[in-house]
């Protein structure tokens, strides 16, 4: 592997199953040491057993919870570097009137208030050190491409969009980079969801035609996009929202 994240220490959230494995495993592979977040417990320690890194159970929601993490980062690796939000999730595809003040809130805190929390709780320790850093969400073609009956999943990855690209603009003097990965559904754990119907082959065939290059995301297509913006290759790139979408957003 090139270990083009030698040297690097990144929390990634989220990473006990779909994408945030992904993310890991590839950061890992390039030579990062990973603290993987999550609230699932058993999930969380399977995978960071199985990589070999770190694990802390965290609510993304909780700022002191953050507060634990940078603690964590910089006690078991001595700093920080790199924070991949990628915790996220949706409500099932419905008509807009249906949708309940608790689906709301739910995309809400857990897209947004997540992004809201990790900048509070991470931004003074690299401010406060002189430090580079990079802050990558996951977002989604959602936020740019919108779709029926996702409406406030859809409104929560543009706000998630918006804020990286102001934190860019405003962080960028500091040498702290901002940038969004955007995903087109892939098979996760949420793909269901999305859909509105049990992810199958056959209930993905019309949205993967809707796809340029015929097939839905995968975690080692959105894990190879947070790889190279997490690493130097990419530290003039801020403020990007990057689709890995396979030309659905064309």
């Amino acid at each position: 592997m090139s270990q083009k994240l030698a040297n690097k220490v990144a929390i990634v959230t989220g990473a006990a199953s779909g994408f945030g494995t992904g993310i890991a495993t590839k950061f890992v592979q390039e030579g990062c040491k990973v603290l993987i977040a999550d609230l699932n417990a058993e999930g969380g320690q399977k995978v960071a057993d199985e990589l070999g890194c770190s694990f802390a159970v965290a609510d993304v929601t909780n700022l002191e919870h953050w507060k634990a993490l940078l603690e964590k980062a910089g006690a078991e690796f001595g700093g920080l570097d790199i924070v991949v939000n990628n915790a996220g999730v949706t409500y099932v595809n419905k008509p807009t009137e249906t949708v309940t003040e608790k689906d709301f809130d739910l995309v809400m805190n857990v897209n947004v208030k997540s992004i809201y929390m990790s900048a509070t709780a991470c931004l003074p320790y690299f401010l406060e050190n002189q430090r580079p850093g990079v802050f990558i969400q996951i977002g989604s073609t959602a936020a740019t491409r919108p779709r029926p009956g996702l409406t406030w999943y859809n409104a929560s990855k543009a706000a998630v969009m918006n804020a990286t690209k102001t934190m860019a603009v405003e962080y960028g003097p500091h040498q702290i980079r901002f940038n969004c990965v955007a995903p087109v559904v892939g098979s996760t754990g949420m793909t269901h969801l999305f859909l509105g119907k049990p992810d199958t082959e056959e209930n993905r065939a019309g949205f993967v035609s809707t796809v340029p290059l015929g097939r839905a995301s995968t975690p080692a297509d959105v894990a190879n996009a947070c790889s190279y913006l997490a690493s130097d290759e990419a530290r003039f790139i801020t403020g990007v929202n990057l689709e890995v979408d396979g030309g659905r957003c064309v």
